[in-house]
């Protein structure tokens, strides 16, 4: 029988994400200013900037400068985003982040192709040197995405068993330095996910690893997150990624105008009237909403920060 959790937990990846979507440059200090109120809404983990390739996704240039302009908070860990042993590097002496290790594999490996040019077995090799370097380092190994895990915008349908497969070779992977099972992010990369295929997804890997942890996370470009985080939660899914006004998108993801993920306040609100704690500041996290539209100079997809609370 399916059961809501009595809380979930909401990682904000908003700055990170949205502001690589970005196509204007954002000041440093305007992201630093979102980031900082963001730390002010009970939230205790986000997502500040990405380690890349600036020529790729220049949005990411100023990644050392926004972590240089970080102020500490008591309970909030900044996080980072890295896809390959340079950009870790980058991040391990980088001030202020917390630094929890991290790879990302994709289920589509047409998507693999475009999105870092790898095929499987390149894939898994980069996350096995990512491994060996967190093994060596004696960085923990919190957290493997698995991208698009419920559908592709140039493949088509992901079968269950290609992220299946993944996740398997993930954790030989992860055994195999010493490190011990990370929690396992299912990203909806380019917004195929439907109630129907998180139930298909989330349930046949639980079917073959019923203590791994889970998280999702839920683009919105087809309108469907909110549901999809329902059925997610409905599921016993209790960590969700987020972000601040539904910021961000995927730049390599064929949507002209893709939507970010999941918007934080909406979700947060969601939970509240469904009796489903999350430790946030409402009201606090719809400023920071209308904070992220001033920041971006446009309007973002949240509805909550104008719709406001439902009470009165």
């Amino acid at each position: 029988m399916s059961q809501l959790p009595a809380r979930i937990e909401i990682r904000e990846e908003g700055p990170r994400e949205g502001f690589q979507f970005e196509r204007g440059p954002i000041a440093t200090a305007d992201k630093l200013r979102l980031i900082q109120a963001l730390a002010g809404t009970g939230l205790k983990r986000i997502q500040t900037v990405s380690f890349v390739d600036p020529r790729r996704v220049p949005g990411m240039a100023d990644a050392e400068m926004v972590c240089q302009g970080l102020r500490d908070v008591d309970g909030v860990a900044f996080g980072a985003l890295w896809l390959n042993a340079k950009g870790f590097l980058r991040a391990l002496v980088a001030p202020h982040l917390t630094i929890d290790g991290s790879v990302s594999v994709s289920a589509s490996e047409v998507f693999g192709k475009r999105n870092q040019n790898r095929d499987r077995e390149e894939d898994l090799a980069a996350a096995a040197a990512l491994m060996a370097l967190y093994a060596e380092h004696r960085v923990p190994f919190a957290r493997a995405t698995i991208m698009a895990a419920f559908g592709c915008n140039f493949q088509g349908e992901v079968p269950v068993a290609a992220v299946i497969d993944r996740i398997a070779a993930v954790l030989a992977l992860a055994g195999g330095v010493g490190l011990a099972p990370p929690v396992i992010s299912l990203a909806d990369t380019m917004a195929w996910a439907t109630p129907r295929r998180i139930s298909a997804v989330v349930g046949a890997v639980r079917d073959k690893w019923p203590d791994l942890e889970l998280s999702l996370h839920l683009h919105d470009t087809r309108g469907m997150a909110m549901v999809n985080a329902w059925e997610g939660m409905r599921l016993g899914v209790a960590r969700f990624d987020a972000a601040i006004a539904g910021l961000g998108g995927c730049p390599f993801g064929k949507h002209a105008g893709a939507a970010g993920n999941i918007c934080t306040e909406d979700l947060a609100l969601l939970c509240a009237e469904s009796g489903i704690e999350t430790g946030l500041d409402l009201e606090a996290l719809m400023a920071c909403g209308r904070l992220a539209e001033e920041v971006v100079g446009h309007p973002l997809p949240g509805r909550a920060k104008q719709g406001g609370l439902l009470a009165v």
